[in-house]
């Protein structure tokens, strides 16, 4: 098996699908069972937590570096267009939902924290469908926050902003 060349380097920002933005803090060499295994070690400082990621499986797991400028604007993009809503059952758009924030890529996710806003005139939400927009939008922020410098508070703002922006004119 060849050696892949390593694709990210300490203090690099990356995105892990599952978890989101997170920072490479070291690169590891551990023996597993007699196997010399490469590791990234990945630290999430809002869930605290810290994981290893194998740099041989880094790409099958969807891990990636942040988004270009051109997939930020289109997500960003996306927020101001008109909500698509579903008439299917919750549990069944609650899986569509969680599986476009898993994927991770940020053009899914920018229409899951769409589809889901509600503005101040409108209909509260359901206890589950805040958790999954609040986590849309948390994972949305974090890399708008680590692309622009900012604190995730700050990038929380601005996609709300346009949010509450394009609510006005779709709603008339």
């Amino acid at each position: 098996m060849a050696a892949k060349p390593l694709s990210f380097d300490v203090g690099d920002y990356v995105v892990y699908p599952k978890h989101g933005v997170g920072r490479v803090i070291e690169l590891q060499s551990q023996e597993i069972a007699g196997a010399k295994l490469e590791l990234y070690v990945l630290r999430f400082e809002k869930e605290r937590m810290t994981l290893r990621v194998p740099t041989n499986k880094a790409e099958a797991v969807g891990m990636r570096k942040l988004s270009s400028n051109v997939t930020m604007n289109e997500a960003l993009a996306t927020l101001k267009g008109k909500p698509k809503v579903k008439r299917t059952m919750w549990s069944r758009r609650a899986q569509e939902y969680e599986a476009k924030i898993n994927s991770g890529d940020l053009v899914s996710i920018a229409e899951v924290v769409r589809d889901l806003f509600r503005a101040d005139d409108q209909p509260e939400q359901s206890y589950s469908e805040r958790q999954i927009f609040e986590a849309a939008t948390s994972r949305l922020a974090r890399e708008l926050a680590a692309m622009r410098e900012v604190d995730e508070p700050k990038a929380q703002e601005e996609i709300l902003d346009i949010l509450r922006a394009s609510a006005g004119i779709h709603a008339k």
